[in-house]
């Protein structure tokens, strides 16, 4: 029996104060999550603004959720993605050193690979480690796509790629993926589509709105991994208002500003080019917040 990870996963958002990042607040986040049910969480991807880290911080919070995730039933699955494969290495290897149980990896951004490039890219880094690994496919924001055919070569090439965190928004490419490779492990990416993904064989979900209900996107998932598909489907319909309010301006603008407004943050820092939400959308962003019980907070 393997021991891939499997159920909901959060990818956390990076809290800063005074421009530098807030290691107390982090590590009671991921306390929150934990202590919510959450299988699995992600430090440092597109919602952790890996982008605008620097190296030495992206790897302390991979660090800090090993160190807060330790003897719990949490793993710690860490974004190690760059567009440059060398960087991509050097994050995996020290991410493997500090301990995650997995590892995942968002596509090259900007520089554009073909498939081949995507496949040198994707054999290189998981080459380097041990840890099971995921691809993270999200052409949206990198402007490249790694198709099913490559998907499948890595997955029989490289033996430790086991998974694809699947955000291309289509309920087509995970049935595709499935189809050609039956044993893959997908993991919904997209909030809206977790249910569709899971009752069509996805094994979880890497969830935004996760950070702010964790006890909702856990039980989804665990409920869709038991068979019980009505009530993974009733509360991905519950979940659908704050799903989309959570995506009115780029992720993780809105998710931040919601944790914030539900009192998790004492700040709302963003790393420039992001900026805070429009004082509507902020606005909105409050309302639907107040259609959901919100664990942990005073």
């Amino acid at each position: 029996m393997n021991n891939y990870i499997t159920g909901a996963s959060t990818a956390l958002i990076t809290p800063f104060k005074n421009g530098t990042l807030d290691e107390v607040t982090f590590a009671t986040l991921i306390q929150r999550q934990i202590d919510n049910g959450i299988d699995a969480v992600c430090p440092v991807g597109t919602t952790g603004e890996s982008a605008t880290l620097s190296h030495d911080e992206h790897k302390r919070c991979i660090e800090i959720a090993v160190e807060v995730c330790k003897g719990t039933n949490t793993k710690v699955l860490a974004g190690a993605g760059s567009n440059a494969t060398h960087e991509a290495i050097d994050i995996a290897k020290h991410a493997q050193a500090a301990g995650v149980d997995a590892l995942f990896s968002v596509s090259p951004y900007y520089n554009k690979p073909s498939q081949e490039g995507l496949y040198q890219h994707y054999k290189a880094i998981a080459s380097a480690v041990k840890v099971p690994f995921m691809l993270y496919n999200v052409p949206g924001r990198t402007g490249v796509d790694i198709l099913p055919d490559t998907v499948k070569r890595l997955f029989n090439d490289v033996e430790n790629i086991m998974g694809i965190k699947e955000a291309t928004g289509s309920i087509e490419r995970t049935v595709e993926l499935l189809a050609k490779v039956p044993d893959l492990y997908v993991f919904s990416g997209d909030d809206a589509i977790d249910f569709p993904i899971l009752a069509s064989g996805g094994k979880g979900i890497t969830s935004v709105t996760s950070n702010l209900l964790p006890d909702m996107k856990a039980e989804l998932a665990h409920a869709a991994l038991k068979g019980d598909f009505k009530r993974s489907k009733e509360i991905n319909d519950e979940l659908f208002e704050i799903n989309k309010v959570l995506f009115c301006e780029s992720n993780p603008i809105p998710i931040k500003a919601a944790m914030y407004i539900a009192g998790l943050t004492d700040t709302l820092e963003y790393r420039l080019p992001l900026v805070a939400p429009s004082n509507e959308n902020m606005k909105k962003i409050e309302a639907v917040m107040k259609k959901y019980k919100i664990v942990g907070v005073a």
